[in-house]
């Protein structure tokens, strides 16, 4: 292209996907760059083609604008673009940033080749440097580098001038699940090289430590110089070879085009330390060009992973072995800055990821900054490395769209350039959401002729035809399958490719049900291999909600230190859709992760790490007491001796006892029988009711991902399985003490203790699950929400008083019985039968709710936690003694719903911290409990968390049986069996003074 690049719209010109800009390549610059990172003189327009003003404001780069106060604020949409125009075309009101600063090239730079690294910008780039255009680049989220040797100076000040325009052709390929944001969102720098340097590397280290390393070489002007070389040396082995038949087949030791020489390197590395993610060895490589001279022109460094990648039949194979794929989908965000992330904080992502038991992240949707990958590398973590391209509102039309094709092919082949010697990167991704096309194939093609050592995903491809080979996939990777299709697909004798779900398990809300019975299914079934929750984050950016009329702005950098564990200070609050006044937009539906926007992990996060446990605890060949218990390695090449356990054995009757545990030497996959300490079971061990043993498994040393003595895993056994409910002792006489309780007339029961009545629920505030998934307008529609008792029956029989009432439904009367009976020490036994009519299907609950007196501000139970569970999100939560506030039993997802609960729940108090006073709650079977200020109708109400005004007592459910949560809100409900059915529904429980 010649002349302005200007003159052609480049915001509306799908075929011009760069102008100027340089090659891609894996030769790491930034050691040596010079930054350009800080504050620049700023302006925001209208339209690319407005004038710019004489006033400037400043902006920090790297940063987005959209979360400045900048009258541009964030959007979100899930897969709609936030505009109606047609590809390749945009709104005309299109804000651009013009970003401007000065910078002097070091004089020590003089006959040096100099350029300009801009690591993203959103979304269309336009450089400038001293008033000169120097290039043009596209992608959101890869670097575009200019040469500027010929409009700089050494020694001289010069200006330069980054014009980002925000709506361009492009960004109907960049319509990924987040907020819309605007900005450069990576740092820029310049850097200088030698006119005779590396311009790129390719480094090839398979399992067999067999090192082949491949160097591009260029000159700046005229053909290379006779006689330069390239040299290498491997931390540990020495200096490389040169591959004198790949110089004898070139007809010289390298391959000369005028500007490009090519030399090969090799090394034999005996006895590798082979790379894993459970292993993450790494060797240092260091590559230097040489002059004729034998001078040094250029030097690169690496980290080098020897490790392969294959696809086996229908297995994918990492080193040979066939690898779990725990993986989580990854989105570039933060609270404060939106789409900029620093290292830090990425570290910070990953070492979260580590200890919650993945071991894989898919780079959802775009290449991550080449910091992750480092880190990922350094920590031992599989990348799914995915190409920036997703069209998901016009996918249809853009997939075979000859004039997206140079855009489509140019994504992937510029990832693929930039990350091949990351050993983390095991699969390429061509990408997500965009249906299936031409310019697909176009791009699958250049991969596999040009990286053959590594598998390509793309759902799309294999999307209507789970069986086909001959699509632009070697991995079956569906998103929300359920589980019973994943299943039949993989014992059909159809499968021809590994299964691994590149979406699954969305963590909307109170969400991930079912996740242990997928592992399940996984675990037991060849040709099932993992997937990738959806995803890691809830993107809530941090709002301030005091800024009087109108949506608030983000609140940016000033909101550091408002939130904490998930949970925002007064005058703020996290924003999702729709709260910056943007239209269309998506809701909530952006708060779909596993941590909090702040990091918090939520309790999914803790059922995901027991059921990814590297230690797994079963019963040995004779169950009990007395028997040995098993102990297996579920890893796949590390041994146990890098973690170190304990013994816990608890019941409800006797306190909690520990021993020391020492962890058997057994070689990944392997198992062993190992005795239990004689002094575990020493001394009273209740009542002869059920027990429990846990091992509670730490790191023995700092790892790179965790400090010494971090909890890894919990795996628990039942050693004694009869739970024994409470002793039913009727008081004396079997009278009432009305001054201390009493049934009214109206059935209901007058208590001290309570503030209102124990009474029938079958009603949650809903989960988003519940709200999308389509069973809150079920459960309103049958008016469950809005239950209305009758008039009721009391009979009396001596001191047993038997309260018998209806509830109309929509489908029918539920019939509804609580049997009252004093008990000695001012105790009260409970016994309730509800009967749901045939009609009244898939209810939320059937329970009792009742609510306390004030004062009472802390919990203990014994049962599952101590983070929240669900009946089919349990797997996380050992059996044990637990204690809690009141107000830490709530969780704090972003839109207010369903949350808190304890599944399996025996028995618990409530009390005064202050006093130690308050009530106990025994149950006649392990129950669903939930304890909150908050209630039912209070949560379903709300849409943010600075709605709720928390009660000064407690709301008690106690649920006889409590739906499921499955994902409904992107996938499949929860599974029949954690279903609710019509029937007759009976228990009891008692409640005493403490």
């Amino acid at each position: 292209m010649t002349g302005s690049p200007l003159t052609v719209r480049p915001w509306e010109s799908p075929e011009l996907t760069s102008w100027r800009r340089l090659p891609m390549h894996a030769v790491d610059r930034r050691p040596d760059g010079l930054p350009l990172d800080g504050a620049w003189r700023f302006q925001l327009l209208p339209a690319p083609d407005a004038p710019l003003s004489e006033e400037w404001a400043e902006s920090a780069v790297p940063g987005c604008w959209t979360m400045r106060d900048t009258g541009d604020l964030p959007r979100y949409t899930n897969w709609r673009m936030p505009w109606g125009e047609f590809p390749p075309l945009c709104p005309a009101a299109n804000p651009t940033g013009v970003y401007e600063r000065e910078f002097t090239v070091p004089a020590d730079w003089a006959g040096r080749r100099v350029a300009l690294h801009v690591g993203a910008a959103e979304s269309v780039l336009i450089a400038e440097v001293d008033g000169r255009p120097v290039g043009i680049g596209k992608d959101s989220h890869l670097a575009s580098e200019f040469d500027i040797t010929s409009v700089v100076r050494p020694g001289a000040v010069s200006t330069v001038r980054l014009t980002v325009v925000k709506w361009s052709d492009a960004t109907h390929i960049e319509d990924q699940d987040q907020w819309w944001h605007g900005g450069i969102t990576r740092s820029v720098f310049l850097y200088a090289t030698d006119p005779l340097w590396l311009a790129d590397v390719r480094i090839t280290a398979p399992v067999d430590g067999r090192l082949v390393v491949d160097a591009q070489v260029r000159v700046a002007d005229g053909p290379l110089p006779e006689g330069w070389r390239v040299s290498g040396r491997l931390e540990g082995a020495g200096g490389l070879v040169p591959d004198e038949e790949f110089a004898e087949r070139c007809g010289r030791r390298t391959r000369v085009s005028d500007f490009l020489g090519e030399a090969r390197l090799r090394a034999t590395v005996p006895d590798v330390r082979v790379w894993s993610a459970e292993t993450p060895e790494l060797y240092g490589l260091t590559l230097r060009l040489h002059r004729p001279d034998g001078s040094v022109a250029d030097t690169s460094h690496h980290r080098v992973g020897f490790r392969t990648v294959e696809i086996t039949g229908r297995d994918l194979l990492i080193n040979g072995e066939r690898v779990f794929i725990r993986g989580v989908n990854r989105h570039d965000f933060h609270p404060l800055t939106g789409r900029t992330v620093t290292a830090a904080e990425m570290r910070a992502d990953l070492e979260t990821i580590k200890r919650f038991g993945f071991n894989a992240v898919r780079t959802s949707h775009y290449p991550n900054d080449p910091a992750l990958l480092d880190l990922a590398d350094e920590l031992g973590l599989y990348l799914v490395d995915e190409a920036n391209i997703e069209s998901h509102h016009h996918g249809l039309e853009l997939a075979d769209d000859p004039r997206y094709l140079a855009a489509f092919a140019e994504r992937v082949s510029r990832m693929a350039l930039r990350d091949k010697n990351h050993p983390s990167v095991i699969v390429w991704s061509l990408g997500n959401e965009s249906d299936y096309g031409a310019n697909h194939d176009a791009a699958a093609g250049w991969l596999r002729r040009y990286d053959p050592t590594r598998p390509l995903q793309y759902e799309g491809a294999a999307k209507t035809d789970w069986s086909s080979p001959e699509v632009a996939s070697d991995i079956l990777c569906p998103m929300y399958a359920p589980l019973d299709e994943i299943t039949a697909h993989a014992v059909s004798g159809e499968q021809t490719k590994p299964l691994i779900l590149c979406e699954y398990s969305h963590a909307m809300g109170n969400s991930n049900g079912t996740l242990a019975d997928h592992w399940a299914a996984i675990e037991s079934t060849p040709g099932l291999q993992g997937g990738f929750i959806w995803e890691f984050w809830d993107h809530g950016i941090l709002q301030r909600t005091d800024d009087g009329d109108g949506p608030g702005r983000p609140a940016g950098l000033a909101g550091a230190g408002a939130y904490e564990d998930g949970v925002t200070a007064e005058g703020y609050r996290w924003a999702y859709g729709g709260d910056f006044g943007d239209t269309p937009n998506d809701g909530a539906f952006c708060a779909d992760g596993l941590v909090f926007p702040d990091r918090t992990p939520k309790p999914a996060m803790y059922e995901h790490r027991e059921l990814a446990a590297p230690v797994r605890l079963s019963h040995g060949p004779s169950a009990g007491l007395d028997g040995d218990v098993r102990i297996t390695n579920a890893q796949h090449f590390r041994d146990l001796s890098w973690l170190t356990a304990q013994w816990v054995l608890a019941s409800e009757e006797a306190a909690t006892r520990t021993a020391p545990a020492v962890l058997p030497e057994v070689p990944p996959g392997g198992s062993a029988y190992v005795p239990l300490p004689d002094g575990l079971l020493a001394g009273p061990a209740g009542d002869g009711g059920e027990m429990w043993l846990t091992l509670r498994v730490t790191t023995r040393d700092d790892e790179p991902w965790a400090p010494r003595g971090t909890e890894v895993c919990t795996p628990q056994i039942q050693l004694r399985r009869r739970y024994t409910p409470a002793v039913w002792s009727p008081a004396g006489g079997g009278d009432w003490d009305e001054d201390w309780a009493v049934i009214g007339a109206d059935g209901l029961l007058r208590h001290p203790l309570l503030s209102s009545p124990p009474a029938l629920s079958l009603w949650r505030a809903p989960t988003d699950n519940d709200v999308l998934g389509g069973a809150a307008d079920h459960w309103r529609k049958l008016g469950l929400d809005r239950l209305v008792r009758e008039p009721a029956s009391v009979e009396r029989v001596g001191g047993l008083v038997t309260v018998r009432a209806m509830y109309p439904t929509a489908a029918g009367a539920v019939t509804h019985e609580q049997v009252f009976t004093p008990l000695s020490g001012a105790g009260l036994l409970v016994e309730e039968t509800a009967v749901l009519p045939e009609e009244l299907t898939d209810a939320a609950r059937v329970g009792t709710v009742f609510e306390t007196v004030s004062g009472l501000d802390r919990m203990e139970w014994y049962g599952q936690g101590p983070w929240e569970t669900y009946p089919d999100r349990r797997a996380g939560g050992p059996v044990g003694h637990h204690r809690a506030s009141v107000d830490r039993l709530f969780t704090p997802y972003l839109r207010p719903q369903e949350s808190g609960g304890r599944c399996g729940v025996r028995s618990f108090s409530l009390l005064s911290e202050e006093t130690g006073d308050g009530l106990t709650v025994r149950l006649d079977a392990p129950r669903q409990v939930s304890v909150t200020r908050h209630r039912a109708a209070a949560l379903a109400a709300a849409t943010h968390h600075d709605e709720l005004v928390p009660l000064p007592h407690c709301v008690v459910q106690l649920d006889a049986a409590h739906r499921g949560l499955g994902t409904a809100s992107c996938g499949p409900d929860t599974l029949p069996r954690y279903r609710l059915g019509a029937g007759t529904y009976r228990w009891s429980w008692t409640l005493r003074p403490l």
